[in-house]
């Protein structure tokens, strides 16, 4: 993992680099103190990325933690399609087409790019799933309505005044269930405090229940300091855990694979009643195989983000056996959903933002 992140800094300084000299050749016409200037914020904003995360424990004003973080991290999304943009058009004059305004017309893609994301980001959808399962379920007259998220990512970039939108769109969805598949918390429960986003979680309501797994970045943001944030809240958090509702359903909770001693499945599968239906929480989706092995009849994942942005859908899509939406395995349904919020950058090219309402019937 440190080699991956090396190589990931490696080629941003790189591409942040080739837009500068790029850049740097547009403007050679004006003078020395203007191009100092612009260099100076242009360094200052391209490293500000790695500032964003040094500081991310640090107790700061909110609008000034907020913006640093939406400046560092938006600057890979802008790195990604300036380099690709200024790649395009070095290309075309290598094939004797020279382009004359080349960086310009890169600038103004990429940031009517950006703004589009941006506006797909903060409208996320309402995915609507219709289940039936072989298991019956007690008491179902009526469908269970299961309200599914994921990577919603509290802290510095998805703050207070987000997730109070978040909140109220799904209590007005009424649900009977709230399942939370990982990734609640970003990278530090500090700006959780300091926002009491706390008051805003603990206005969910589900008669059935609100549950949750860990993610990759619940232990990132150290899982011994999540949870007694979590216990000022409605959320149960489900670590190797089963639960069976009051209709029978049973929750399957594994803990995240960041902890390399998490129970098997199929020890799990083990402490359940084989004659009642079963809804796996799993926040990363691997060896899925497995899930259908063990008759799981759903299971919801999240991890992904589908990759967030093109191309990295490509590469999610290569990665994961299902990086994406509904599938049928056998008997078991599985959804990955790619995230409600986001990791870093805020915005959503090629991907949305998404609730997921699950219709659950039993046979």
């Amino acid at each position: 993992m440190p080699l991956f992140f090396i190589a990931l800094l490696s080629a941003y300084l790189i591409g942040n680099l080739y837009i500068f000299i790029r850049g740097a050749q547009a403007v050679t016409h004006l003078p020395w103190g203007f191009k100092i200037l612009l260099a100076l914020l242009f360094w200052s904003t391209a490293l500000s990325f790695i500032g964003s995360f040094l500081m991310r424990d640090l107790k700061l004003p909110v609008t000034l933690s907020h913006t640093l973080h939406t400046i560092g991290t938006g600057w890979l999304v802008f790195t990604l399609y300036m380099v690709l943009s200024l790649l395009l058009f070095d290309l075309l004059r290598l094939f004797n087409t020279p382009f004359k305004q080349g960086f310009t017309t890169s600038l103004l893609l990429t940031i009517s790019l950006l703004g589009y994301g941006y506006y797909n980001f903060k409208n996320p959808q309402t995915k609507v799933i219709n289940i039936t399962i072989n298991q019956a379920i007690a008491q179902n007259k009526q469908p269970i309505k299961a309200i599914a998220i994921s990577d919603v990512h509290l802290g510095h970039g998805t703050g207070k005044k987000q997730l109070k939108q978040y909140v109220d769109h799904i209590n007005n969805l009424h649900p009977d269930l709230i399942l939370i598949a990982g990734d609640l918390i970003d990278n530090s429960v500090t700006p959780l405090y300091e926002q009491q986003m706390q008051e805003e979680l603990s206005q969910l309501k589900a008669p059935l229940g609100i549950y949750m797994v860990p993610g990759n970045h619940e232990f990132i943001s150290e899982i011994e300091k999540c949870i007694p944030f979590l216990e000022q809240t409605p959320i149960q958090l489900l670590r190797d855990t089963v639960v069976t509702l009051p209709n029978g359903l049973q929750l399957i909770g594994r803990d995240d694979r960041s902890n390399r001693k998490r129970l098997p499945l199929e020890t799990l599968m083990k402490q359940s009643d084989s004659t009642k239906p079963t809804l796996l929480l799993d926040h990363q989706p691997y060896h899925l195989s497995e899930t259908e092995k063990a008759g799981i009849d759903i299971q919801f994942s999240g991890h992904t983000h589908h990759g967030q942005i093109w191309p990295i859908t490509l590469l999610t899509d290569y990665l994961f056996e299902q990086s994406y939406g509904y599938r049928q395995w056998g008997k078991s349904h599985i959804y990955v959903s790619s995230g409600l919020s986001l990791w870093g950058p805020p915005f959503r090219i090629g991907t949305n933002s998404e609730f997921v309402l699950f219709n659950i019937t039993g046979k």
